[in-house]
């Protein structure tokens, strides 16, 4: 399938976005006209506490004095796009979108401020039942959205069986849009990550997980970023912004059923099944964020930029990014300092 009606449908959400971002702040890239600083958040239908963040407010009752607008985005590759176009301030994407925002071509200048969750089972390869392992999806057509966590998921989970991708049909393909081509049957496998992968379990069977493929040394996240110009010019912004994710992400752990009461709110999902699918995610405190297996603390950044880097060069011989960067310029990108004042 070709991918230019989802580079239309994108361009045409960026120039929305761009008219009512001129068109609410008066020409102003900082407010609404009325002194109020604007920013801008992507976010993704993804079970994890952002959306707590989102449906209980907990940012706009801490910054009564922005203007805070949400926007939905279907990948971190569409959240780079924006981000690249001057739409977005604040965003999640998976590591393999930061990974390669960070690296050339794109050289995106974003830090890396939060890691919403350690994905897990929540991100699978569903196929059909017939098909029982990585090497029978030779000669299928399988989906994943490209430059995502599930893309690189998948690239390393065949990989790790000795499957050639040129071996099989990779479809550029949201969730969404990968769901609508498995009911009509036009494909026969897609990684992907819930809730539309909870509809393809109904009648496929999952041949991988990103829990298995970490566990074959292949760790993927979905992470929050900032872009420098905003994390220099509104840190009490960024500073609010970090506690907000840590008290909802508290929330999860100590009350996990009023948090997936919102998380099923805003994923139109009982809070039964909402409460399934967080579960199948690894939420981490801003205090143990600052542990040196993640983002680490001032001085000493964490293995996270490692776990990035090891990315960029598995993405370079997929030749999805031109070059590799060095360690420092990904331990330069996690914002530990931000980390450090909200965790206090």
């Amino acid at each position: 399938m070709s991918a230019r009606p989802r580079t239309l449908r994108l361009a045409a959400a960026l120039a929305a976005l761009a008219l009512a971002a001129t068109a609410c702040a008066g020409g102003s890239a900082d407010g609404d006209g009325s002194g109020k600083t604007r920013v801008r958040i992507a976010y993704q239908a993804i079970p994890n506490a952002d959306l707590v963040v989102k449906n209980q407010r907990l940012l706009e009752k801490a910054l009564p004095d922005a203007e805070i607008t949400w926007t939905k985005f279907d990948s971190g590759a569409d959240v780079n796009t924006a981000v690249i176009g001057g739409a977005v301030d604040l965003g999640l994407a998976g590591s393999s979108p930061v990974t390669k925002g960070l690296s050339a071509p794109l050289d995106i200048p974003y830090q890396v401020l939060w890691i919403h969750d350690v994905i897990g089972d929540n991100e699978a390869l569903a196929a059909r039942k017939e098909i029982t392992s990585l090497a029978q999806l030779k000669g299928r057509k399988v989906a994943a959205p490209f430059g995502s966590t599930a893309h690189y998921s998948l690239l390393a989970a065949l990989d790790k069986a000795g499957v050639d991708p040129s071996s099989l049909t990779l479809l550029d393909l949201q969730p969404p849009d990968a769901l609508a081509a498995w009911q009509r049957g036009d494909i026969d496998a897609a990684y992907v990550w819930t809730p539309s992968l909870t509809e393809l379990l109904k009648d496929g069977h999952p041949l991988t997980t990103s829990r298995q493929v970490a566990a074959d040394g292949k760790p993927t996240a979905d992470l929050g970023v900032v872009t420098d110009a905003f994390a220099a010019k509104h840190p009490e912004i960024v500073d609010a912004w970090v506690k907000a994710q840590d008290t909802a992400v508290r929330q999860a752990k100590s009350d996990p059923e009023k948090a997936a009461k919102s998380i099923g709110a805003e994923l139109n999902l009982p809070p039964a099944e909402a409460k399934r699918q967080l579960g199948q995610l690894v939420l981490l405190t801003a205090e143990q964020q600052s542990g040196p297996e993640y983002l680490g603390t001032p001085g000493k950044p964490g293995a996270l930029a490692g776990n990035l880097r090891d990315a960029a060069v598995f993405l370079k011989t997929q030749q999805a990014v031109d070059a590799v960067p060095e360690l420092s310029a990904f331990q330069q990108a996690l914002a530990v300092e931000e980390l450090a004042r909200a965790a206090k």
